[in-house]
């Protein structure tokens, strides 16, 4: 997966904030109280490439499309974090030096998440 490049994470970072759907120019509103620029056809055609990405669904209402993600800022982190520990030629010591930099709070998080998980998180025990 590729990062998400800047006028779709903005978008993105729009639809997450939302509580329902958005059509194409209320997500071109938001980007302007933001203080973004963008054309609508250009907010238009990466909104449609996030939506063929995965990222995002829509919903014909009216004459419009509203958008929704399909997938939460979490996920997309997540999925970030993923692909950084691929890239690295020995995940486990990428992984505790990441685990190393965390604050104490995030580090009781990582403690809690990992003593919940199954033994096999494959096989779900």
């Amino acid at each position: 997966m590729r990062p998400f490049g800047e006028l779709e994470a903005e978008i993105m970072r729009v639809m997450w904030a939302g509580r329902e759907p958005l059509n194409i120019h209320e997500i071109v509103d938001a980007l302007h109280r933001e203080g973004r620029q963008p054309a609508y056809t250009t907010v238009m055609t990466v909104t449609e490439r996030l939506r063929t990405k995965g990222w995002l669904e829509r919903d014909k209402q009216g004459r419009s499309f509203r958008y929704s993600p399909v997938r939460s800022a979490d996920d997309y982190s997540a999925e970030l974090m993923e692909q950084a520990l691929e890239s690295s030629t020995d995940r486990e010591s990428a992984l505790l030096r990441f685990a190393g930099r965390l604050d104490a709070s995030e580090a009781a998080a990582l403690r809690q998440a990992l003593a919940n998980m199954p033994a096999d998180p494959d096989t779900g025990g």
